[in-house]
């Protein structure tokens, strides 16, 4: 029973963190993160097939060895979740959405500068 529901969590969260590739308004590292997890303690299989993906190469890759990202990806990344979250925080009225939005912002930032290695070159 607990690797069914493992298994089905690793792909809720595989599904939430494409989304999050799409729409970075999700967090796409957690996600997947979370779905290797769950993958691992509830397949062999599925967890393998996940590591081969060219999502988990891509996204995680280089976070889960090393904790750190390319200068390139982390600057569009950023960039783009800021543009994103730029449309929010300006059409939205509510106080409470914007201030939220703002501290998005700055744990954003922090998290990608202080917390995330950043390998310039390849």
């Amino acid at each position: 029973m607990s690797k069914i529901f493992y298994i089905t969590v690793g792909f809720i969260s595989l599904i939430l963190g494409v989304i999050g590739v799409i729409l970075p308004i999700l967090p796409t590292t957690p996600f997947l993160l979370l779905t290797s997890v769950c993958f691992a303690k509830g397949s062999t299989r599925f967890h393998n097939w996940f590591t081969h993906t060219k999502l988990y190469e891509k996204h995680l890759d280089s976070f889960v060895t090393e904790r750190s990202m390319l200068l390139k990806t982390k600057i569009c990344t950023l960039a783009f979740a800021s543009i994103m979250l730029l449309f929010p925080l300006i059409f939205v009225d509510n106080i409470f959405v914007k201030v939220f939005i703002i501290f998005l912002y700055i744990f954003k930032y922090y998290y990608f500068i202080f917390k995330i290695k950043t390998i310039k070159t390849v």
